[in-house]
């Protein structure tokens, strides 16, 4: 431990883990990308699918799940991660969570699939990531403990 206990040597060296500013920027930047991609998915189903358009976008929620686990599981970071120097640990230190790890850890993103509320509790969730990511000295959310200790980490 080194820096007032916020750095800490996992496997690949002194790594610090990062604050809830660059995790949501990179948010941000991976909502873009799959935002881009799920749109065109989704507007090509609502073209060849003959269902109502509120059906056709159910799927969102899914594929934005579905974005974060494979990126995560695949290299231990999404693409907008990758841009800020983020990475994601997987328990115990581990080079990059497993599909369990990554599945648990971006489950609050299926709330979105509930019809009527699911983005009001999905908005609650993203609030207590936030709020349990500022206030925990390792910076893990809520998510991360569900997820065996996941962390995302600079570098």
């Amino acid at each position: 431990m080194t820096a007032g206990g916020y750095e800490q040597s996992i496997g690949r060296g002194v790594v610090a883990p990062a604050g809830i500013g660059g995790r949501a920027v990179a948010r941000f930047i991976d909502w873009i990308i799959a935002g881009i991609i799920g749109g065109v998915l989704f507007w090509l189903l609502d073209r060849v699918a003959d269902v109502p358009g509120w059906i056709s976008i159910l799927p969102g929620a899914g594929f934005g799940f579905l974005y974060f686990v494979l990126f995560e599981v695949a290299t231990g970071s999404t693409p907008g991660k990758k841009v800020l120097g983020l990475h994601v640990n997987g328990a115990g230190g581990a080079a990059k969570p497993n599909v369990k790890e990554s599945a648990l850890r971006n489950a609050y993103m299926l709330l979105n699939l509930i019809p009527w509320i699911g983005g009001i509790l999905w908005f609650f969730a993203a609030i207590g990531i936030a709020v349990t990511v500022s206030a925990s000295s390792t910076k893990q959310g809520w998510h991360d403990n569900i997820a065996g200790g996941t962390q995302v980490v600079k570098g």
